[in-house]
């Protein structure tokens, strides 16, 4: 198969618009869907409509928005014609919506209706405003011709993606027209497309990982993507799943584990001969392939690529994907690298691996640990990013001294190349000894205790304390029944101040009793929990690894557009 390689998104642009013309493009997987063709006139026409509100070549148009169809349209509108593209995370506050605009110059912005209350007025009134999910023709703008004729060159910014939008973070990357062009030959080598293929589209096409592997590499083959168009909540997704059938997804390792956790593993572990048969090698196999037909059907039946990126997936669950042939994918890259460095296709995975560097890239471990080979994964390659915008100093501190990109990301490469994943270097803890202790790692083990949602390892006083959120279905029963006791108490202490008269003390006082035995026995059963998670973990992990105490953690953490928890949050804690 001969792959076409770009050297700007105008290319890419251009080549897909027309060699595919009447192939459907962009839609919704329960309604309307542009063809190339169409998207080529809508992104035509918002390009006019752009230089006729006086946004021209190096101007930078910020787009927020949920995914839609009309999101690649404002994306194109930019890049294709010259101009920079600022995409920014729908889950931004209205704070870091100002900050990501003043800190990036933007000079317009589309905006989706239903995240339009984050664009503060003083915004609206200084700058072209444009609602997405209506750009229509207009007769006055579209006789109106563009005014470019010079589309660029390879090193001309095309993006700045902030990963952060907070006052003092802001760290706006800078992907040039070559790293994304690069980045995406080296995609469609490492797994190549066909104008049948078919993808749903989860993430937000703000985040670098789904727009270059999503919106862009669909383009290169003529496929076809659909988006939801409200949250992907498990329901909405099940749904999308029977509509769309898609032959290729990307996911982040949290929503495949969450399907593991709540619906394969339950039915593994339902009775006591299926516990037995799951407890053998050979059983746990068997029932894994019998899982896995089950979940194809799920996924609808003719998925070939489910690419996992953004974070390391739960081991328990990767070795389920293995035996279940689930034809899964494993990707690891950062917004700064495009974002892919390394990669393997569903026919080519290792357990826990991410697979051999990408073509152009070279990747290697600085400062390696001579007992053990670990060390930060530093990368070079023509998707390295420019810098970060109006950073100059945190440009310097990316790159090694010999213009190496630190990833700033403990690993291993062993003998055939193939790159595995230890943790981050900033969430690292040494050991009493100096030894090299991943949260990461026993988070992994905690994760795998059925009571448990989600955890967070950290170290308190040179202990380690895992941060724990109980899986509120599993504990739903002892959460019941301590806040209707709560609620009859309250309920029954204002009838007796209003009824008993004289003997009201003696009836607030039984109730207070009854509030606090609720109270206690609730108490009690989570401090079991703790002490079982507690003994579960360190009966599995090293004696560097062993955590001393077990928080509970009632509320979901805060996580990242990717669903990476936002760890500097919790430290503290």
């Amino acid at each position: 198969m001969i792959i076409e390689k770009f050297e700007t998104l105008k290319d890419l642009y251009s080549y897909s618009t027309e060699r595919y013309s009447a192939r459907k493009a962009f839609g919704y997987s329960r309604g309307f869907i542009y063809t190339y063709s169409d998207f080529k006139e809508k992104t035509d026409y918002t390009d006019k409509l752009l230089t006729a509100s006086g946004i021209g070549p190096g101007d930078k148009v910020a787009i927020l928005s949920q995914n839609m169809p009309n999101w690649p349209v404002a994306y194109f509108a930019a890049t294709a014609f010259k101009r920079v593209v600022v995409p920014i995370l729908p889950d931004f506050s209205e704070n870091e919506v100002r900050n990501v605009i003043e800190h990036s110059e933007a000079s317009a912005i589309f905006v989706s209706e239903r995240l339009f209350y984050k664009v503060s007025e003083d915004i609206r009134n200084r700058m072209p405003l444009f609602i997405l999910d209506t750009l229509t023709k207009g007769n006055e703008i579209i006789n109106n011709t563009s005014g470019i004729t010079d589309y660029g060159k390879p090193e001309d910014l095309a993006s700045i993606i902030y990963t952060s939008g907070t006052t003092g973070n802001s760290k706006g990357v800078m992907l040039s027209q070559r790293n994304i062009c690069s980045h995406l030959y080296a995609a469609a080598m490492l797994r190549p497309g066909y104008d049948w293929d078919v993808w749903l589209s989860i993430l937000p096409l703000s985040h670098t990982l789904e727009s270059s592997l999503s919106m862009l590499l669909p383009m290169v083959s003529g496929s076809s993507v659909y988006f939801l168009e409200k949250a992907p909540t498990p329901t909405l997704l099940i749904q999308a799943l029977r509509d769309v059938r898609p032959t290729t997804m990307l996911s982040v390792p949290m929503i495949i584990e969450k399907i593991f956790r709540s619906s394969v593993l339950p039915s593994l572990q339902s009775g006591k001969v299926i516990r037995a048969i799951y407890g053998t090698t050979p059983g746990r196999k068997l029932l894994h392939r019998v899982a896995g037909k089950k979940l194809m059907k799920v996924f609808g039946g003719r998925i070939r690529f489910f690419g996992i990126g953004g974070a390391k997936l739960d081991s328990e669950v990767e070795r389920f994907l293995y035996e279940a042939k689930f034809p899964y994918a494993i990707g690891y890259g950062l917004t700064e690298s495009s974002p892919l460095l390394a990669g393997a296709i569903p026919s080519m995975v290792k357990w826990q691996s991410t697979g051999p560097a990408v073509y152009g890239v070279s990747l290697r471990i600085d400062n390696p640990d001579p007992h053990t080979g670990e060390g930060e994964i530093v990368a070079k390659g023509p998707n390295i990013m420019m810098g970060y915008y109006k950073n100059e100093e945190a440009t310097a501190e990316a790159f090694t001294e010999d213009g190496w990109f630190r990833t700033k990301d403990l690993g291993i490469i062993d003998k055939k190349g193939w790159l595995y994943i230890k943790g981050r270097l900033s969430n690292m803890i040494l050991g009493p000894s100096g030894e090299n202790i991943y949260p990461e790692e026993i988070e992994s083990v905690i994760n795998a205790h059925a009571m448990v949602a989600e955890s967070i390892v950290t170290q308190e006083k040179g202990k380690l304390v895992a941060l724990v959120h109980f899986n509120p279905e599993k504990i739903k029963n002892l959460m019941e029944a301590k806040d209707e006791a709560l609620e009859a108490y309250y309920q029954k202490k204002e009838q007796i101040i209003k009824s008993y008269g004289e003997k009201k003390e003696q009836f607030v006082k039984f109730y207070e009793e009854k509030k606090e035995e609720a109270i206690r026995v609730f108490n009690e059963k989570i401090e079991q929990l703790k002490k079982e998670v507690m003994e579960h973990v360190n009966s599995k992990v090293n004696k560097f690894s062993k955590i001393t105490s077990v928080v509970d953690h009632p509320e979901q953490f805060e996580k990242t557009a990717t669903q990476k928890i936002k760890r500097y949050l919790y430290k503290q804690k």
